[in-house]
């Protein structure tokens, strides 16, 4: 490739990064953000279900640990 085509592949490559990064900025202005309060209602939501789920699963391993208690 001669230097004249890669300073063009060059610039048309930084071209297309600008017009992205213009593009991205424009989209992140549209998004609707979650307000603290929703992020905090949000993260209390995802904690207690992690909890509920690792109570199912202590529960079930005790079950099962107590029927195999029984045929062993």
């Amino acid at each position: 490739m001669k230097k004249e085509e890669k300073k063009k592949v060059e610039k048309t490559e930084k071209v297309k990064e600008a017009g992205f990064l213009k593009q991205t900025g424009e989209e992140m202005k549209k998004v609707s953000w979650p307000s603290k309060k929703d992020v905090f209602k949000y993260t209390i939501a995802t904690l207690l279900f992690c909890l509920i789920v690792v109570g199912f699963f202590q529960l079930l391993q005790l079950l099962l640990s107590f029927v195999k208690g029984m045929f062993a």
